[in-house]
């Protein structure tokens, strides 16, 4: 039997019905986190994969710090790397029995929001900023105290009209949702007395970025839903005049409470929103005996307009693990920010340990575009992308595949027959792991190639043993 016959056999999941015309993607990056660009696939499962912890970078370990640091962002400034984190004790958080020898928790604090940097995102430094005071002494990074500093939420604003003094604009406010702005992001002013958003439970890390392709502002934030903690969505033109929040929409996913949920649009594939919330399973008890109810872990999910989410992956993303400390009731959170931190693979960073005074920031790392995998066992199986019109003559490939693994392709007409060249036949058995595999997909005849450009294309994958993160058409 054929391989051909061997995936005949295997049933085919029709992921949508034919759309009403073709996909116009230009070069953007196509990540298989979602089915937006999958038509069917036979024998291939999207598969999300499992951070890979880097270590401790960050510690909680300052009078100004304490157990109760928290709700972070972070975000590649040209060459340097900031982070913003909120620094806070609270001793009576901390179950004092469950200390180590020397172990000492901060005196209480009020709580204020931290400013810490890197050259690349993987050592971190804490500058002495002079700019506030904390007990009578200026030598620390704290950038911002009082209203706000508990949720204190920065971006780099990437939108083409902000003045100089405003290329930083931040989010905070527990109760209501407050604006910032800052010509260098470390020196914040309010930009105006009256919040921006009132319609939300606040007391979380609510997030705000500038849209490129709606060339708007826009804001993801928590609110109440029948007890249950979910999320809205608003936008602006000019980050002070918000639209109505929209509730949203998971589909069919069982309710859950989403504590925070860290938004980003994707660095490579901005059309994309990457979002890591904090799963609060209020009800358990942990088992570390602390003061408060509730265990905490990340789930992954994506959205293309910040409405509605893709839920399909209900395990979590980054579980508590063996570590008893990580078994509490808000710990385990990603700060807001998907960074690269070599050619090959990008950073997030998990604030861990919440409560004790050990409490600190855990790098992990995922290869480039490595949320999730489309992939195939050793049996082989297939993916049709959707119809679409393909404006370049390359294609590149972000793969891996086992040393007998395979991939394969045929590019195919709007009759769904392979183009003249094109075929499976003559395809290249692709094998490895590369980040960026260029493939060039012109037909032979030149009389093909206007062709192909002219009118929509599929794409058949065949994979064997093989994960498939992205593909790009350059």
């Amino acid at each position: 039997m054929t391989r051909r016959e061997l995936l005949a056999a295997i049933p085919l999941v029709a992921v949508r019905a034919a759309s009403h015309g073709p996909l116009r993607i230009g070069d953007d990056l196509q990540l298989f986190v979602d089915d937006y660009f999958i038509e069917s696939m036979r024998g291939v499962s999207l598969v999300p994969q499992t951070p890979v912890s880097a270590g401790r970078v960050v510690e909680f370990d300052q009078p100004w710090e304490g157990n109760v640091s928290l709700y972070g962002t972070v975000f590649q400034d040209g060459a340097k790397y900031r982070m913003y984190y909120r620094g806070w004790s609270l001793p009576e958080y901390t179950n004092r029995g469950l200390l180590k020898p020397g172990e000492v928790v901060h005196p209480k604090n009020d709580g204020q929001t931290c400013y810490a940097e890197s050259d690349d995102g993987i050592r971190w430094t804490k500058p002495e900023l002079a700019l506030k005071e904390f007990n009578g002494s200026t030598r620390n990074n704290v950038i911002w105290l009082g209203e706000g500093s508990h949720n204190f939420a920065p971006f780099l604003d990437t939108n083409p009209a902000a003045p100089a003094s405003e290329r930083y604009k931040a989010v905070g406010g527990s109760r209501q949702l407050y604006a910032w702005r800052s010509a260098d992001g470390i020196r914040w002013e309010l930009i105006r007395k009256e919040p921006i958003l009132t319609d939300g439970a606040f007391d979380s890390l609510n997030v705000a970025f500038y849209d490129t392709r709606l060339q708007r502002y826009v804001a993801i934030y928590r609110d109440f839903r029948q007890g249950v903690r979910t999320l809205k969505r608003a936008e602006s033109a000019d980050f002070l005049q918000w639209s109505p929040g929209v509730w949203a929409d998971y589909g069919g996913a069982p309710k859950e409470q989403l504590y925070t949920n860290a938004t980003t649009p994707y660095f490579r594939a901005p059309q994309i929103y990457v979002a890591f919330p904090k799963r609060f399973v209020n009800w358990r008890t942990p088992p570390s005996g602390q003061p408060l109810s509730g265990i905490s872990e990340t789930v992954f999910m994506t959205s293309r307009d910040g409405v509605r989410w893709d839920r399909r992956f209900m395990e979590a993303f980054i579980r508590p693990g063996r570590d008893p400390r990580n078994w509490v009731h808000r710990t385990n959170m990603v700060m807001t920010g998907v960074v690269p931190t070599a050619p090959d693979e990008i950073s997030i960073y998990v604030q861990r340990h919440y409560n004790f005074p050990s409490c600190h920031v855990e790098r992990m790392t995922l290869r480039t575009d490595g949320f999730v995998a489309a992939r195939a066992g050793y049996g082989g199986g297939e993916l049709l992308t959707r119809p679409f019109i393909m404006e370049g003559h390359k294609m590149v490939l972000n793969y891996a595949t086992s040393a007998a693994g395979s991939i394969r392709y045929e590019v195919l007409d709007e009759n769904r027959r392979p183009h003249p060249g094109l075929g499976i036949e003559e395809s290249p058995v692709i094998f490895g792991d590369e980040i960026e595999r260029s493939i060039d997909v012109r037909p032979p005849a030149r009389n093909e190639r206007s062709r192909m450009a002219a009118h929509p294309v599929r794409v058949r994958f065949l994979l064997k043993d093989a994960d498939l993160f992205s593909v790009r058409f350059v």
